[in-house]
Order: structure tokens, then C-alpha cells, then sequence
């Protein structure tokens, strides 16, 4: 049986932490910042966890066995 590859654009916009938990980046930061207030735009800058039966999904996407 061949190797399991990695799922190259999951790869991209998620990582593992050191403890195995999933960050994500937030949606909706790429352009159109101007109509978005500074709250908002700070809450954006932040990163995010992918939690649940996700978490366990993107984890087997990202891993390479």
C-alpha cells in the first residue's frame, strides 16, 4: 500500500500546535479592511482552534502516514 500524502491547501491555512491541537486562521481578512471596524479587524488578527470532529478530520488530512 503507498504512502498517505499530505493535503497540500489543508497544509496551508492550518497547523499543528506542539500539543496537537489544530490553529486555523479566521476568514474574512483578506481585503475590504476599510468597512470593517478595529474590533472586528483585531478579532480577525487572532488565531482560531478547529475543535471537535473537525479537528480529527483536518488532523488526518495534515498528517503525512
Amino acid at each position: 500500500m503507498p504512502k498517505m500524502k499530505t493535503h497540500k491547501s489543508s497544509a496551508k491555512r492550518m497547523r499543528l500546535t506542539g500539543t496537537g491541537k489544530v490553529r486555523r486562521f479566521k476568514s474574512g481578512a483578506g481585503h475590504l479592511m476599510t468597512t470593517k471596524n478595529a474590533k472586528r479587524r483585531r478579532r480577525l488578527r487572532q488565531g482560531a482552534l478547529v475543535v471537535g470532529l473537525q479537528a480529527k478530520r483536518v488532523k488526518r488530512l495534515l498528517s503525512p502516514s
